[in-house]
């Protein structure tokens, strides 16, 4: 039990097809109620396909786990209808510092420029998201969400999956035309279907402690090297909702992990870290990390998403940030496909992007974490040699590690994409995420990613006339900037590079598929098909 947040109990409910016996198809079975499998079964019923969500436990995260989210991932789930309320109870932050010693050596904002919808990034503890995600799926008729129920087995047919579930009242059989396996690091469907995992394991060791304090610390990442409350080691503060303050401290690699979690052996590393600051402890725990991912992201009928596919090192919050993105680029080419407007080649799409976004996470999260961990005297000297130079020199403030904040890997290779056109500039390129910008619409003010169709869209700029194009049942509808929408600031053009006439496809998950100078339909029906896996 926690002093600041009291955890929900969901109740158990034996389902109709368990009482009849008779065994029933699913479209889509989601293993795993956390952050991942409940975005996955908003985005499902989003889209029309009804998911049910198989959690063997029955409430919330145990601990704050997870607690900075990105920019990305909160336009992903403002489409679902809960970014607004975690910016709202969340801590919004930009701003980081570094420290190196007893000196600041640098700090960095994640994102100098207005004009977004959503922060940088938001610090809310992991059981706030997946309350605020259970209440969603509550109000949906399309998700089916039954806790208690845990998978023991599962069987692959050449057109679906069968599932062998466990409940309190006993063992029954379903079916799943197929299978989102977002059941973490520790997957037993991954093992069900004998998935390769392969990569490093770090030795390393952390401690979380989250403390409530009323401290007059901005809302800010404060990361140390070497300081002199923690001598040799790492510390991480965060600042959370509710006067909850996230501090890690590096342990190093021949720790007890039981004996650091006891509070005799905690709260005297606060008080050297926060002398004559009154705090209550709230919640402990060790972690040791991994930088690792599957090695298809299908099997079959089975498809993996967030820490079942990949687990990285907890520097640059890529875990349930990268997790989201992969439902995000999934759900959408698993309902085309479903529709029998795709082919089997746009699901088979998911593992070529998502895997190949996985290995920049993996690149990156092993740097860091190599930076803030020297496994050598050589290693640990180079290090602090760029921290120093870091206070007087820019240079080296670019090799500063303190953990690459997450932010989205462009799909610049995938099959998907129509080759760009050579004369545009500018970072908006076919395998990029869109970026918003704030529109007006019939007067009213707005953003550019709430105008985006579900589906796929043209986005022109200034061609009045423009009708939407289709081919065999899928259609790419037209927003039209200059009479459907306004360009409320100026930013929208300068963000996409944008003169009159320029047209971008862009894919129902908000990255764009194509873009050109001028509005060409036999172009764009050809880069549709490309987009969908034709």
């Amino acid at each position: 039990m926690l002093n600041t947040y009291r955890y929900p109990e969901f109740p158990y409910a034996p389902s109709a097809e368990q009482r009849s016996g008779v065994v029933k198809r699913h479209p889509v079975v989601i293993v795993g109620a956390g952050p991942i499998g409940l975005t996955a079964a908003l985005e499902c019923a989003r889209r029309g396909l009804p998911a049910v969500v198989l959690d063997d436990n029955n409430t919330v995260s145990v601990g704050s786990r997870a607690v900075c989210y990105a920019k990305r991932p909160l336009e992903i789930w403002d489409r679902l209808g809960v970014g607004e309320r975690m910016v709202e109870k969340g801590v919004s932050w930009k701003v980081g510092k570094v420290f190196f010693q007893e000196d600041m050596v640098y700090s960095f904002d994640l994102l100098p420029e207005a004009g977004h919808k959503m922060p940088a990034m938001i610090n809310l503890q992991q059981y706030y998201l997946e309350e605020y995600l259970v209440e969603a799926c509550g109000r949906s008729p399309r998700v089916d969400l039954r806790w208690k129920h845990k998978l023991i087995s599962l069987a692959q047919r050449e057109d679906h999956a069968v599932l062998t579930v466990e409940t309190p009242d006993g063992i029954f059989q379903m079916e799943a035309d197929w299978v989102i396996a977002c059941d973490g690091a520790n997957s037993d469907t991954r093992r069900m279907v004998d998935a390769g995992f392969v990569g490093q394991f770090f030795q390393d060791r952390f401690l979380i402690a989250d403390v409530v304090m009323k401290a007059p610390f901005p809302a800010e990442r404060w990361f140390w090297f070497d300081p002199p409350f923690h001598r040799g080691q790492s510390v991480l503060l965060h600042k959370q909702c509710d006067d909850v303050w996230r501090i890690d401290f590096q342990l190093g690699w021949n720790t007890d992990p039981n004996e650091e979690k006891k509070p005799e052996n905690v709260i005297p590393r606060i008080k050297a870290m926060l002398p004559g600051v009154d705090f209550e402890l709230e919640w402990v725990s060790v972690y040791q990390f991994a930088c690792r991912r599957i090695d298809r992201f299908r099997y079959g009928r089975v498809l993996f998403a967030g820490d079942a596919a990949h687990q990285v090192s907890p520097f640059g919050a890529r875990g349930a940030n990268t997790g989201v993105q992969d439902i995000d680029n999934l759900v959408w080419k698993l309902k085309l496909h479903i529709d029998g407007q795709a082919p089997l080649a746009l699901v088979d799409s998911y593992h070529a992007e998502r895997a190949w976004a996985a290995d920049d996470n993996l690149l990156n999260s092993t740097r860091s974490t190599d930076f803030i961990t020297p496994k050598s005297r050589a290693s640990r000297v180079l290090r602090d040699a760029v921290l120093q130079l870091a206070e007087s020199e820019p240079f080296a403030r670019r090799l500063v590690n303190s953990g690459r904040l997450s932010t989205p890997t462009p799909y610049q290779n995938s099959p998907l994409n129509t080759p760009d056109e050579p004369d545009f500039a500018g970072p908006m390129r076919p395998g990029t995420n869109c970026a918003d910008a704030p529109v007006t619409r019939d007067g009213q003010p707005g953003w550019l990613l709430n105008h985006l169709h579900d589906g796929f869209t043209l986005l022109c700029f200034g061609a009045p006339g423009a009708r939407e194009i289709g081919i065999d049942g899928v259609t790419a509808r037209v927003l039209c900037v200059g009479s459907d929408i306004q360009d409320a600031e100026g930013l929208l053009a300068q963000r996409y590079d944008a003169r009159p006439g320029t047209v971008y496809l862009i894919r129902p998950d908000q990255h764009v598929a194509a873009r050109w100078r001028a509005l060409d339909e036999t172009k764009v029906r050809a880069a549709l098909a490309r987009a969908c896996g034709r």
